[in-house]
Order: structure tokens, then sequence, then C-alpha cells
């Protein structure tokens, strides 16, 4: 083999490599249902399955503090339906291609939509609000601005966004793909992962390692309330570190 050849294709073989690890979405079946599942997580909150994620050796996981709850929820989690955006004059096709995102929506899912760093439109409004909760999906995460936000208050549906105005989509981005990988920052998020957000924010979970997080998370959960049992008691730090605690 020559060695022009070889580095051909060696070159393809890392770029295989590269492909598959950005773009391959885990086909991961869970030993318990989805619904148990979301249902387990959303007991939790994002601060006790961040640090689990720590554990894994995942430090990236959390979406940027720019991204801030509509309201101060409790847990709530879904699974990722990506959607990716960026700012475009082009308006024919725009709404075909939105529809068929909007058709692909499916129950349970959390929207969590890149849009490129927009800083001057709205991807999300009421009537996205009233065809989301139609279709049962469970919150949406818009890196970008939201409108309408008196309507979405109203339908008490769950939307984390970076800022609010008046201005529509339509003229001013583009919807160009949707259900495909997309990084958020440092975050990179697959359709299918685990979305958790509350009061502190958004969090992705890799499909592949969600239930070994949400066990790990659950032991946590309860590890924190035999320490806040004895900080009641009146423990003192170092009791409390000697059976286990931490602060």
């Amino acid at each position: 083999m020559s060695a022009e050849l070889y580095k051909k294709e060696i070159g393809m073989m890392n770029l295989e490599d590269l492909i598959e690890n950005r773009e391959k979405v885990p086909e991961v079946t869970f030993p318990i249902s989805d619904q148990e599942l979301l249902s387990r997580f959303e007991t939790l909150y994002t601060g006790a399955v961040n640090d689990v994620l720590r554990e894994f050796c995942l430090l990236e996981q959390a979406l940027p503090g720019r991204i801030k709850p509509l309201r101060e929820y409790h847990s709530v989690a879904g699974f990722a339906f990506t959607v990716k955006s960026a700012p475009n004059v082009k308006i024919s096709g725009e709404m075909e291609f939105r529809t068929q995102m909007l058709d692909a929506m499916h129950e349970n899912a959390f929207v969590v939509w890149d849009t490129s760093r927009d800083s001057k439109a709205t991807l999300w409004g009421g009537v996205m609000t009233a065809t989301a909760k139609g279709k049962k999906l469970k919150a949406a995460c818009i890196d970008g601005g939201i409108r309408d936000t008196h309507q979405i208050l109203e339908a008490d549906f769950p939307v984390f966004y970076e800022y609010r105005i008046s201005n529509g989509s339509l003229g001013r981005c583009l919807i160009t793909h949707y259900q495909v990988p997309i990084k958020i920052e440092d975050v990179l998020i697959k359709p299918g992962d685990i979305i958790i957000g509350d009061i502190d924010g958004v969090l992705a979970v890799p499909r592949d390692v969600a239930y070994k997080v949400l066990l790990r998370a659950e032991e946590i959960r309860e590890n924190e309330k035999k320490i806040f049992g004895w900080v009641k008691e009146g423990k003192s730090i170092k009791e409390i570190t000697d059976r286990g605690g931490y602060f």
C-alpha cells in the first residue's frame, strides 16, 4: 500500500470515528418504562443530577446560565427533541418546514432549541405553546427569545429562555434542522437524551448513561435526607462527616 493511500485510509477512519461520536444517536432502551424513568427524574433536582454526572466525568452538561426558567419550576423531565435555526432573511419554505417539525414532535418531548445565538427574534410564543401542550410535550428550552408571555403563563407550560422581545421569527430566522445532534456552548445534546429543568436551569443527561445516573441520584437524595436529619438533631460537623455526611 502506498504512503498516500495509507494516509487517506487513516484519515477516513478518523473521520468515521468523529462522525459516530458527534452524530450517532444511541439506541438505548431502559429496564423501566419511559414514563417511570421521567417520573423518577422529576422527583430529583438538577443539582443532585449534576453532581452524579460529575462522578461520571461529565462536567459540561448544564446549559448556559443565561437560559432561565419563566417560573420557579419544580423539576420537569422529558426526552430531547432538538431544533436548530439561524438568523436568515429567507421566508419561502419556512412555514412548510416548521409544519413538518411540529408534526414530528411527540409526547414527553422536551424541546431544546439552538438558535445560533440569535438576538433579534422569538422562536417560541403562544401558538407554539398551545401546540406543544396539545401534543403532550413536557417543556421547551429556547437558547434565544420568546414572546406572548402572558399566553405561555396562562397555559402553565414550562419554558426556559434567554430573553423576551416582540419580534416574530418569520423573515428574521430560519429553522434548518430538527431531531439532529446540536451543541449549545459546551453541551452536546442528541435526540432522546434526558433533559431535566427546574428553578436552577436546564441539564442534559446522555441517554446511554441515564438509567445509571438516575439510580445514583436517588441514592444521593436519600443520603441528603439523612444529612438534613443529622443537622436538625444538632449533630456536630465532625459527627456528620464521620457518618459519611458532606456539606
